[in-house]
């Protein structure tokens, strides 16, 4: 998928067939969602949807004491960040629906990472709402987040309600719940693939933001279930 922060490392890494010189950022290796479905490549199953795994043979395939939901509860990406992403944050879900959208908790690998690349995750130490919402209006909401220069295998739980952002330099495996939503709070000032800005979503932000979200570390053990 072509994405303002993205690059080639999809192609140069991982042989996908990418058919122009746009910044290519996401590919969605296992997915489950209205407008996009991974397809059996062989087998039995040739040609079916995961979508028609999961509603026909779940308990053959899968296995029993699934989650009940309509569809694969969970979407796997690999990611290519040659720029930053925007400062974002997923809503949790006891306010999803309220805002219109799906809670998302995901898990990042660290699969690539230049020199000095840099994890956006959580606020900074010390501080406030107040601060924080004076930096989106002064275009400085950086300087609120935590920031991480992880490791190659280095792992981090990024839970509905986490401030975060993929840095510039990364390339990252990512399993999350089957969402697509999320809030951008800040996009650094920078114009979209379109050459306008992007939108952002300050209201919805600020309702799902966890203020009480300090300072996360990278591989931290015993952590909650993804779906």
């Amino acid at each position: 998928m072509q994405r303002v922060w993205g690059g080639r490392e999809l192609e140069r890494q991982y042989g996908r067939h990418l058919p122009d010189d746009a910044p290519y950022g996401e590919s969605w290796e296992i997915v489950d969602r209205e407008k996009e479905e991974s397809v059996v490549r062989g087998g039995s199953y040739a040609g079916k949807s995961l979508h028609e795994l999961w509603t026909g043979h779940r308990e053959e395939i899968f296995g029993a004491g699934l989650p009940d939901s309509d569809r694969f509860p969970l979407l796997i990406k690999v990611l290519d960040a040659r720029d930053d992403l925007s400062i974002q944050v997923h809503p949790p879900a006891h306010l999803a629906a309220e805002l219109g959208g799906e809670p998302k908790t995901e898990m990042w690998y660290i699969a690539g990472a230049d020199a000095g690349a840099k994890l956006y995750v959580g606020l900074r130490s010390g501080a406030t709402r107040a601060d924080f919402e004076e930096a989106i209006q002064s275009g400085e909401v950086a300087k609120c987040v935590h920031a991480i220069q992880p490791k190659v295998g280095e792992s981090i739980f990024i839970p509905s309600g986490r401030l975060h952002a993929i840095g510039a330099g990364f390339l990252i495996h990512e399993i999350q719940q089957n969402s697509d939503t999320t809030y951008r709070v800040f996009d650094w000032n920078r114009m979209g693939l379109d050459g306008k800005p992007r939108e952002l979503h300050v209201a919805e932000s600020l309702a799902s933001i966890d203020f009480e979200d300090f300072a996360p570390r990278m591989d931290v053990p015993n952590g909650t279930v993804i779906a």
